[in-house]
């Protein structure tokens, strides 16, 4: 038997300031995973070789919400001094939270500046939640009729074969993607069962047309074999979609309800530590 898992999901928002203007990639979620990692070598010295060894594989990282200026840089926009951003940091692997924590306590206990290539980010405040998989249970069997309504607020890439991406948000690979996710982290007592077939004939999605965009977003840079550096990207979705039940048994019904709003702490698909598939989650009755 492996080591029993802690059913835990944590988050922090943050609220940072920019100190004056100053350009960002508009794929900002890269760079600010960079970033976060720097202030982690500042950290607990336990945890040091961690990160560097597996950074953050569980991390969700929504990159900078807020509303930017122009830029004259090519495929960059601009942080305001005269406004603020949220960064929402999740985790929900039990084997990451000694990094989480160190994370966390560096950047919110100590008040610790986040440096970006161009410009500081300072610290203004900060909220923090977490539930477990059985207090997310709790609240989806709650709903009565439900419907859930995923605004996805960054690129969401989600691949369902080799490098091959979904850029839609249908339903099987949305939910199954989080059932991943949720599985692999929940104790084996409360791990879901949720089929394809089941997701085909019981949930509907209703997606907003008029929000749905396009992306090819930065994730990584690598060296070839030559030693030049070669920018990664990833292919992916933003936008609103409803999903609702037609027929749907009861234990659909709260699996799915429970899975989006666990993606509000794992997010969803890919690439989640460099800023893709951040979502806000409104479960509705019917």
């Amino acid at each position: 038997m492996g080591q029993e898992k802690v059913s835990r999901a944590r988050c922090v928002t943050l609220t940072v300031r920019p100190t004056e203007r100053f350009p960002v990639p508009k794929s900002d979620g890269y760079p600010l995973y960079g970033a976060l990692l720097s202030v982690l070598d500042d950290a607990d010295e336990s945890v040091s070789q961690r990160v560097h060894d597996s950074p953050l594989g569980s991390l969700h990282n929504s990159g900078l919400q807020g509303a930017f200026g122009e830029s004259d840089r090519r495929h960059h926009k601009s942080v305001r001094p005269d406004e603020t951003y949220e960064i929402t940091l999740g985790i929900v692997d039990p084997d990451d939270e000694a990094v989480f924590q160190a994370l966390v306590k560096e950047l919110v206990l100590e008040g610790s500046t986040i440096e970006l290539t161009n410009g500081t980010l300072r610290v203004e405040s900060f909220e923090s939640e977490n539930a477990s998989h059985e207090e997310l249970l709790e609240r989806a069997s709650e709903a009565d009729d439900p419907a859930v309504t995923i605004r996805f607020q960054t690129a969401t890439c989600l691949e369902e074969a080799d490098e091959v991406t979904t850029m839609f948000p249908h339903r099987v690979a949305v939910f199954r993607s989080l059932l991943t996710k949720w599985n692999r982290t929940a104790p084996e007592e409360l791990e879901l069962e949720l089929t394809r077939d089941a997701l085909l004939s019981s949930v509907i999605e209703k997606p907003n047309a008029r929000a749905y965009r396009t992306h090819s977003v930065l994730v990584n840079r690598v060296k070839n074999d030559d030693g030049e550096t070669r920018n990664l990207f990833k292919q992916g979705f933003s936008g609103e979609c409803t999903y609702a039940f037609k027929d749907a048994s009861e234990s659909v019904q709260n699996a799915v309800v429970a899975l989006a709003l666990f993606g509000g702490y794992s997010g969803v698909g890919s690439a989640v530590a460099r800023g893709c598939g951040n979502i806000y989650v409104e479960v509705t009755d019917g």
